[in-house]
């Protein structure tokens, strides 16, 4: 499914680089450092890709671009805020790109970040309920539907009263694509409650252990003809195969981890204490509360990022945020030592990032720094 709109370019028109002056504009060697650029985000990404030789380096990019909400964000004394119709404070950003406008102006961009992503790479999108189910068939036309991973809601709000005729809005969306199906992949656990546990593990056993069973079959069949055929007289369910082999199904029965149910059905047995040591498994439902005084506007939550970053990265790999606003993700990156390049086109958010990055560095962005910062 394609969207159609005037104005759209083609993919060879937006890689097309014949009427670009490169130059070497960003006058760095070829060796890797971290980089702030003030700069039009598309500029920048054309200077990355074609000037800095980056084509197929970038291993994750995390995005939280405009929402199309015609909105001019504004910081007054230090502190964000969101004026419409103000003369006071100094504008961040100004959000009045709308509809096909709005969804061509992404698509622009995310068809040169996707030229930057390394073959293990992912790029996170933040983007809210109005404008995300546009920006998600475009997305699957620009990386392939194939490619795309999750649509995470984030819990951005506790519930409002509002009076209007629709239920409340107290959620955005991270959209979650891959370039290719041989992405970096860390698995994130969180820790088991005690209501998890009680909910969870209903089952106890002789010796007072808590714990649940699950089914020892998966949907299809394999190649591998031991794992479709039959075990201790029982075959899988029709279209479905044994999730290991019978040599793995004769050892779990040996260390008693398979209870037969009352129908003759075997399950694997999960025991609670164990369980609660490794942790549940991250879900696509997130709630990090952004800062309660954000210093810019649409201010993101640190942890977050850290978690994105953790997941979809290892140490040493290059992020990316080409609308980097406050810099919280090249932050949770220094922090987590991955390497980032940073682009933001307002001078607000630049002075912001540079104020929270030199937390790490007095020495900030001077000559010898391992810090680059460039206007173009």
């Amino acid at each position: 499914m394609l969207l159609n709109y005037q104005n759209k370019a083609t993919e060879n028109e937006i890689l097309n680089i014949s009427n670009l002056n490169l130059g070497n504009k960003l006058n760095i060697n070829s060796d890797y450092i971290n980089l702030l650029i003030q700069s039009d985000n598309i500029e920048a990404l054309k200077l990355l890709l074609y000037d800095y030789n980056l084509k197929n380096k970038i291993d994750l990019i995390y995005i939280d671009p405009p929402f199309s909400t015609n909105i001019t964000f504004k910081m007054n004394e230090g502190r964000a805020n969101t004026i419409s119709s103000s003369n006071n404070g100094t504008i961040a950003y100004k959000d009045n790109l709308q509809g096909a406008d709005f969804i061509e102006f992404l698509r622009r961009r995310l068809i040169l970040l996707r030229e930057l992503m390394s073959e293990k790479a992912s790029i996170y999108l933040h983007i809210d309920y109005k404008i995300g189910h546009y920006v998600k068939v475009m997305m699957d036309e620009v990386f392939g539907i194939n490619n795309f991973r999750n649509d995470i809601t984030r819990i951005k709000c506790n519930p409002k009263n509002f009076s209007r005729k629709a239920f409340g809005n107290i959620k955005d969306l991270i959209l979650f694509y891959t370039k290719t199906d041989n992405f970096t992949w860390n698995d994130v656990f969180l820790p088991y409650t005690k209501d998890d546990i009680e909910k969870l593990f209903k089952k106890t056993d002789e010796k007072g252990r808590k714990y649940t069973t699950i089914p020892l079959h998966a949907p299809g069949e394999t190649k591998n003809g031991s794992t479709n055929g039959t075990w201790k007289g029982v075959a899988p369910p029709e279209g479905r195969h044994w999730r290991c082999n019978p040599i793995e199904l004769d050892e779990l029965e040996n260390k008693k981890l398979i209870e037969w149910s009352s129908n003759g059905v075997p399950r694997k047995i999960i025991y609670a204490d164990e369980e609660v040591n490794k942790g549940k498994k991250m879900q696509d439902i997130w709630e990090f509360k952004d800062p309660q005084y954000p210093v810019y506007p649409t201010e993101k939550n640190l942890e977050l990022l850290k978690l994105i970053i953790k997941t979809s990265s290892n140490e040493g790999d290059i992020v990316l945020d080409s609308f980097c606003g406050s810099g919280t993700t090249l932050y949770a990156a220094n922090q987590l030592n991955r390497k980032w390049i940073g682009i933001d086109e307002s001078e607000s958010a630049i002075n912001v990032t540079k104020r929270k990055l030199s937390k790490f560095d007095n020495s900030l962005f001077t000559q010898n720094s391992n810090y680059k910062f460039f206007s173009i």
